[in-house]
């Protein structure tokens, strides 16, 4: 098959939609598939396991490349003549990008990975939010198939009135994230520098330190006994966290990646998260692999991944004593964290990124079949 991304980010941007990218590259490359990448300029490499990755002009948007839309996205699609067009996160972009393959009578799926609804009550956009649904609902309005990561996503999707949706979730390395990870050397030394002469529970974060994140939530911790907390990650509220969490027992390990990433993972006896814009959650699925139990807000992607009083708890994220309650039971109770922990592994067995990605070549597969063609609307030619 002939498989044409385009994608809102792209390396050297590390984000959820450049990882799922890259994976479906990988699974492409090691079946013998074809594939071309086109997003934003940012540096990217000029191939990536032999595909070629074309850049198309960008502005700088928060840190993060736009792209532009402009005659090159639909040269490049009618030049590659691809089976089927997959649009991650469109956006501007992708919306062009759609818009082009539809001409060409060439089928789409569009990945939907932004939580628009949060973002806008975050930021006290009002009735603007209102406005961006019917953009989202625009832009997917052209695809042959959307596919939201979660139930939330997908009724949030449904509410907008976006129609042809169906579930794709995220898979997981079960072979990097794993829990003999924590038998390695480094992460022994690294928990056993975060716990620190007392034996401290790790409850370790991961992802950006942005606003969106929900980190301050963090601070209802305060005063927990024996309890250390690890944050991976950077991104613009670094300083403000930092200050809000100084006199806790807290350590900034900055960004990891890679097997140092998996390190911190193993070094964790916990792991929370705060946010509840995510569509997915992806860190809860590594820290799950990991073995670890997860504490997450009871909404968007983590009500798909936490099993609440088996692999985990999901607070109200209105109620600063939910969280804490459920952090003590886990820091108090070390058999209840292994048997958590075990219940995240099993959770996740089936979600290799070999298995998701079969399900997405099903999905493929599905639009491009001759019984499933339909008439398609380009985006952009309706509100």
């Amino acid at each position: 098959m002939r498989v044409a991304i385009i994608s809102e980010s792209f390396l050297p941007t590390v984000n959820g939609v450049t990882n799922s990218v890259c994976k479906v590259l990988d699974y492409l490359a090691d079946h013998g598939h074809e594939a071309i990448v086109i997003a934003p300029a940012a540096g990217s490499p000029a191939h990536y396991r032999g595909f070629p990755v074309h850049q198309v002009p960008s502005v700088a948007y928060r840190q993060f490349p736009m792209g532009i839309p402009n005659a090159q996205v639909a040269r490049l699609i009618s030049k590659f003549a691809p089976d089927v067009l997959h649009a991650a996160s469109p956006f501007l972009l992708g919306a062009q990008g759609i818009a082009a393959a539809n001409r060409f009578g060439i089928p789409t799926v569009a990945i939907f990975q932004t939580d628009v609804a949060g973002y806008a009550k975050r930021n006290r956009l009002g009735s603007a939010s209102k406005l961006a649904w019917r953009f989202v609902r625009w832009i997917h309005d052209g695809a042959d198939l959307t596919l939201a990561p979660s139930l939330a996503s997908r009724t949030d999707l449904e509410n907008a009135g976006v129609e042809r949706i169906a579930l794709w979730g995220r898979g997981v390395d079960l072979t990097r994230y794993h829990p003999n990870n924590r038998a390695r050397p480094a992460a022994r030394a690294l928990n056993a520098l975060l716990a620190g002469p007392g034996g401290d529970t790790v409850v370790g974060y991961v992802g950006r330190v942005a606003p969106e994140k929900g980190l301050e939530r963090l601070a209802s911790l305060r005063g927990l006994p024996n309890l250390h907390l690890a944050i991976v990650g950077d991104g613009p509220s670094d300083d403000h966290i930092r200050g809000l969490l100084r006199g806790m027992p807290a350590t900034f390990l900055g960004r990891l990646s890679g097997q140092q990433l998996a390190d911190a993972y193993a070094s964790f006896d916990v792991f929370v998260h705060t946010g509840t814009e995510e569509t997915f959650g992806q860190t809860l699925q590594e820290a799950h692999a990991t073995g670890l139990p997860v504490v997450a807000p009871a909404a968007g992607g983590p009500i798909d991944l936490v099993r609440h009083g088996e692999n985990g708890y999901l607070f109200d994220p209105g109620d600063p004593g939910d969280l804490r309650t459920g952090i003590r039971s886990l820091v108090e109770d070390p058999a209840l964290r292994m048997r958590m922990g075990e219940a995240g592994r099993r959770a996740v067995i089936g979600k290799s990124w070999e298995a998701l990605c079969d399900e997405l070549m099903a999905h493929y597969a599905s639009v491009t079949s001759p019984a499933k063609t339909r008439k398609r609307t380009p985006a952009g030619s309706h509100a």
